[in-house]
């Protein structure tokens, strides 16, 4: 390691000049270390960026002499490799009060898939080879049979997310012809995917009836021609018209379907497998009721309320999933053995009801005892708050969170947990983006979310309290 010349006096400036050289850094104690445990490459091109950001640091007089010493130099190279070779996806804390949430993955996998993932993904697997014959596979055997039990479907396939779902399904059964669809369903989603959108790239022509607020019967069947070719219900999950209404039900619009010899395919978009109100949540509709109704093709979520990995599920008739099945652009949209080992295990758990609300994560999340929220806040109140004084004052509070990913949108969770101010009012804007930022800088962040001068931490989805309580001497160091 390069030594300066002269002795080093605190505060002393050091030049380009006195850097060492590449080659030396790597021969000192600790790049030779880092060399033996990440091997030359990345050493070697960590070090030279570090020593051009040092270099740039002395022609602009603010790199120290002591900063070249090798215990400081050697402690950055190290910060640097690590740094690199942090991931960039990384699991957080969700104290936003916002269940199935988007920014922050959506639903969580339950044990016994994360277990099959593991299991199934260390070693080769028979992702498209039969078993039984000892020929090739169909990827769609793997859960086909296991939701058209859930379902009662004929047949089923399934995409990498739901959207891949509806763009398939319009593609196969409608390019170049005419899909009709309610104006009142025109609806939008994260990332500004349309339903108009949707239509156009998957070649097909929509036709709009009725109005934004009422669209009857006779509206489909007028507009039905030689042109059309798929008739289309979309859920409006992610809100709701309410007042002077009017919507025609799947049911109703079967039968005018079947009178014009046409499909009917509905859009349920977050789609649960089971009745919701059995937990005392609002209702969702379901792809068996679909089905049942007479709807020839329904598509759902993986990822939402069903509470398993992204995908996008295709339950129906054999004859309209064969026609979707054959469709070329099925090979771009399927899904990857992770997803689909992990989506095997959540469907699996649907098979023992009477066990979801303790197996699957999203379900325990949804209907957490309320007072079973409120003592998680309590317990955790003295500790946060000694983390947090003199500049915070803490406070259990009662909050309102929601389900979230446009499921259920104007139906909100009575929920508990903390509620973080300023002591000093002066700069209390300031204050809560540092702590908000301060918590999310943890080694696990913590996501809370800021609301009327306060920071909020709703505590519906914490499982493991010390976790959370293991960081907090590493807050109060960020904090100090």
């Amino acid at each position: 390691m390069h030594r300066p010349t002269q002795s080093v006096v605190d505060g002393s400036k050091a030049s380009p000049k006195d850097l060492p050289s590449i080659d030396r850094l790597l021969r000192s104690s600790t790049g030779a270390a880092l060399v033996a445990e990440h091997g030359h490459t990345l050493v070697a091109g960590e070090a030279r960026d570090l020593l051009q950001t040092l270099r740039g640091r002395a022609r602009d007089g603010t790199l120290l002499a002591t900063d070249l010493l090798s215990e400081p130099l050697g402690a950055a190279l190290q910060a640097r490799i690590q740094a690199r070779l942090a991931p960039k996806l990384r699991q957080v804390i969700n104290l936003t009060g916002t269940v199935i949430h988007t920014n922050l993955g959506r639903a969580l996998l339950a044990p016994e898939a994360l277990a099959h993932l593991a299991a199934v993904m260390a070693g080769p697997n028979n992702l498209e080879y039969d078993l039984d014959s000892g020929g090739r596979g169909d990827r769609d055997s793997i859960v086909e049979e296991l939701l058209c039990t859930l379902t009662g479907a004929e047949a089923a396939t399934v995409v990498n997310n739901n959207a891949a779902a509806v763009v398939l399904t319009i593609a196969a059964l409608a390019r170049g012809r005419e899909v009709i669809v309610s104006r009142g369903e025109l609806v939008e989603i994260g990332g500004a995917f349309r339903m108009p959108d949707v239509m156009k790239s998957a070649g097909a022509r929509m036709v709009e009836v009725g109005t934004t607020n009422r669209t009857h019967g006779r509206d489909y069947a007028a507009a039905i021609g030689p042109k059309t070719a798929l008739l289309m219900k979309v859920h409006t999950s992610n809100y709701a018209i309410q007042g002077f209404t009017t919507s025609v039900d799947e049911s109703e619009l079967a039968a005018i379907a079947r009178a014009h010899g046409v499909p009917l395919a509905t859009d349920l978009g977050s789609g649960s497998l089971v009745d919701l109100a059995r937990w005392g949540l609002p209702r969702e509709p379901l792809p068996q009721e679909k089905l049942a109704a007479g709807c020839d093709v329904v598509t759902f979520s993986g990822d939402k309320l069903l509470g398993g990995p992204q995908a996008g599920l295709i339950v129906g008739s054999r004859a309209t999933i064969d026609r979707i099945r054959r469709h070329p652009m099925k090979r771009a949209f399927r899904m990857s053995k992770l997803p689909l080992a992990a989506l095997e295990a959540t469907l699996r758990l649907y098979l023992r009801p009477e066990r979801l609300e303790r197996d699957l994560p999203t379900l325990r999340h949804l209907t957490r005892p309320l007072e079973e929220i409120r003592a998680a806040a309590q317990r955790l109140l003295p500790a946060i708050a000694q983390a947090l004084a003199p500049r915070y004052r803490v406070q259990c509070c009662e909050l309102k969170g929601q389900i979230g990913s446009g499921s259920l949108p104007v139906e909100s969770l009575a929920s508990a947990g903390l509620a973080i101010g300023p002591v000093q009012a002066r700069g209390a804007g300031r204050a809560l983006e540092t702590l908000e930022s301060a918590l999310r800088a943890l080694e696990q962040p913590v996501i809370g979310r800021i609301s009327e001068q306060r920071l909020l931490l709703d505590l519906r989805c914490l499982d493991d309290e010390a976790q959370l309580l293991s960081q907090l001497p590493a807050l109060s160091r960020q904090l100090s």
